[in-house]
């Protein structure tokens, strides 16, 4: 299964899907799609509709 990031075009914070973000309960390999629709950019406050699919 191929990772991906997703940057908030807010603020430019990375959510990559390898890592996670454990601190906010989210556990490395989850999925974009298995992220809450709740769960903010914990930079800027973004919702999930504010950030893109990028590469790297």
């Amino acid at each position: 299964m191929i990772m991906k990031r997703f940057m908030c075009l807010l603020c430019g914070f990375i959510y990559d899907e390898t890592l996670g973000k454990p601190d906010e309960g989210i556990l490395p390999g989850t999925t974009w799609e298995q992220v809450p629709l709740t769960w903010r950019c914990p930079d800027c406050g973004a919702m999930k509709d504010d950030f893109e699919m990028i590469e790297i």
